[in-house]
């Protein structure tokens, strides 16, 4: 029986400009977060693409079942506190 001699899998997400969203580019393997981050480097981003780079250990990601769409992803309706308009604005306060 052969065994697994893979390093461990990371997700990579990269963020095109400061401030953007980080999209999923895509995996990588590697011993550790700064070998991860320095694979990751040299595979997305061999041609000037991104500014900021995560790498995430994939066992540490958690993803919900989509057979339970309904329950996890209940409306708010009834939930008034979740509506901004439930909140006084105070007075003075900016870039809220």
């Amino acid at each position: 029986m052969a065994t697994d001699t893979q390093l461990a899998l990371w997700e990579v997400f990269l963020q095109a400009k400061s401030g953007a969203n980080y999209i999923h580019a895509g995996s990588i393997h590697a011993s550790d977060k700064s070998m991860a981050l320095q694979n990751a480097r040299d595979t997305y981003t061999r041609r000037g693409e991104g500014t900021s780079i995560w790498v995430v250990p994939s066992d540490a990601i958690v993803a919900s079942n989509p057979d339970d769409n309904e329950m996890f992803f209940d409306p708010a309706n009834d939930k008034v506190y979740r509506h901004p308009t439930f909140y006084v604005m105070p007075a003075g306060a900016k870039a809220i």
